[in-house]
């Protein structure tokens, strides 16, 4: 089977151009953004702009498409302007992604700036409940797992189940490889590797796993600081991908690159998709 590997493509000209972009890299997944993603707000794509999308769409020949949501959005805001601008915000993204036909969305959850952990959680699962009661549900929201850097959120399993929890089919999981090691689940070792899977599924569940973002981490397992680095050249290294993407627990699911990009804007992606599927046997 050819494997879901992918990368993160830039939009530059036009929605449809991420496609053009993934297959030049040998791209057979996509993640994008929609819109300008450190801003707030943009107008919704036109007509022509959806048509446009989805055409290119169906003649690439790739599968899935994610969306990332824009930087700015924050859940846990404590600030009440900040919060309603972030809900607002996150009803938008989920609006473009059903317009565009893209069944997912990837977030991060959101940082407590100082509430605290349970304060935030609770922020977060009020606003997502006002959230997913005026949008499509034909759109999923990925929460991502985060480094734990800071106030962020997101950092332990137990802490996205507990977001999760009541929400059902509106809700899931992308796997962030780096966030996970600098967060302290060590994927490096084997052991480590089987421990962290058996923590997932115990506090979270395989069924609700949709996707994963592969990047390795610039810095060591536990130093909460968010890096990427490219695949084999971090702490997490070749072997621990190998056996990542050898799991066949995972085989069917979109595995997408956030990797630095290299000079001309791809290089690097077409070297770490390479080697990807170099490492999973998919050559």
């Amino acid at each position: 089977m050819s494997r879901l590997f992918g990368a993160h493509m830039s939009v530059a000209g036009g929605l449809a151009q991420a496609f053009p972009r993934a297959l030049a890299v040998g791209a057979t997944a996509v993640q994008i953004f929609t819109k300008n993603a450190n801003r707030w707000s943009a107008p919704p794509p036109t007509a022509d702009e959806i048509t446009a999308f989805r055409d290119a769409w169906q003649q690439s020949g790739i599968g899935p498409v994610m969306v990332h949501d824009a930087y700015l959005i924050n859940l846990a805001a404590t600030d009440e302007a900040n919060w309603e601008r972030s809900k607002a915000a996150m009803r938008e993204e989920l609006q473009r992604c059903a317009l565009l036909g893209i069944p997912h969305l990837i977030a991060h959850p959101g940082a407590h700036v100082g509430a605290g952990v349970e304060a935030g959680i609770a922020r977060i699962r009020a606003a997502l409940t006002e959230i997913f009661a005026e949008s499509d549900p034909a759109v999923r929201l990925l929460l991502e797992n985060t480094a734990g850097q800071g106030t962020y959120l997101g950092g332990e399993f137990q802490q996205l189940a507990w977001m999760m929890d009541g929400f059902g089919e509106r809700v899931g999981i992308c796997f962030d490889s780096c966030h996970a090691h600098a967060a302290g689940y060590d994927l490096a070792s084997a052991e480590g590797y089987e421990r962290t899977m058996t923590a997932f599924e115990q506090e979270i569940g395989w069924r609700w796993l949709f996707a994963f973002h592969l990047n390795d981490s610039l810095k060591g397992c536990g130093s909460r600081v968010d890096r990427h680095a490219h695949i084999g050249e971090g702490s997490i290294g070749a072997e621990g991908f190998a056996r990542l993407v050898r799991d066949e627990r995972f085989v069917h699911l979109p595995m997408i690159l956030e990797t630095p990009k290299g000079d001309d804007g791809a290089e690097m992606d077409r070297v770490n998709l390479a080697l990807l599927r170099k490492l999973a046997g998919d050559i």
